[in-house]
């Protein structure tokens, strides 16, 4: 299928199970910031790319009986596993859709959340979906979003050359199929364009100590985005090979640490008024 094929990192097992380790370390701060955004029990909530569906399980959770959540993502996988854990707990509130987020109307009018975590940064006409967005709202609904601001960030300690070389290939990866890693540069402006009030802003900047369980959600992708930059051709095996390498050197040094790339969390309200910009 077309739309598994186009995802930068796949949609395969090791992909789903890379995500659910990805936000199980994410959680704390995403709870945190759907707290504050005033995300409760009886909302329609949405979980926009909601990819393999562990956080809109965890906003099922969330909304309860009384409330919902739609789950969209283009993967069909992504949202067979969502259907399948949904099932699993038993939760009967979660709803997902598949559809292309480049082009899609989306599902749902009058959402009082959406929750978006890295989807911005992978869609071709970020500006377009985000006005999408704005019509699921109701006014004055909120929306979370965690996106990169600053992924070249992403240091080690001690310095590797080579893996330097590797966040430059994965970034250039991700803009060559149309995404920008660093659209959270550009998404407060239109938020404000389009008729949101920014509340807040955080910068999420991370640093992790190989004993840290922080420091499994690098070291996973690192794995599979050398993977990935293998199968585009864009590396050869010994370039592979001295990635790894320079990741194990850093990882066994003593006083080793590394900075993830920075994260933006913006949290906004859509005005009550009729204001938008198309």
């Amino acid at each position: 299928m077309e739309s598994e094929r186009d995802y930068v990192l796949g949609t395969h097992d090791a992909e789903i199970e890379r995500l659910g380790l990805q936000h199980r370390v994410w959680l704390p701060q995403a709870s945190r910031a759907w707290q504050r955004a005033g995300f409760t029990a009886g909302q329609q909530l949405v979980d926009l790319g909601c990819g393999p569906g562990y956080a809109a399980l965890d906003l099922a959770g969330i909304a309860g009986p009384a409330g919902s959540v739609v789950a969209v993502d283009r993967s069909a996988r992504f949202l067979a596993h969502l259907a399948t854990q949904a099932a699993a707990r038993g939760l009967h509130n979660v709803h997902g859709h598949e559809l292309d987020l480049d082009r899609d109307p989306l599902p749902v009018t009058g959402a009082d959340g959406m929750w978006v975590r890295w989807v911005f940064s992978f869609v071709s006409r970020p500006r377009e979906l985000l006005l999408r967005a704005a019509g699921a709202l109701r006014p004055g609904g909120t929306i979370v979003l965690h996106e990169y601001v600053d992924y070249r960030a992403w240091r080690l300690s001690p310095r590797s050359e080579a893996f330097e070389s590797f966040v430059s290939e994965v970034m250039a990866s991700w803009r060559e199929s149309g995404g920008e890693p660093d659209i959270a540069l550009e998404l407060p402006r239109w938020l404000g364009e389009l008729g949101f009030e920014v509340l807040e802003m955080r910068l999420l900047a991370r640093v992790a100590r190989p004993s840290d369980f922080t420091w499994q959600w690098p070291r996973t992708f690192l794995n599979v985005g050398i993977e990935r930059l293998l199968e585009l051709g864009r590396i050869d095996a010994a370039a592979a090979e001295a990635m790894r390498a320079g990741f194990d050197a850093a990882e066994t040094a003593p006083g080793a640490f590394l900075v993830a790339p920075t994260v933006l969390e913006i949290i906004a309200r859509k005005r009550q008024g009729r204001r938008r910009a198309g």
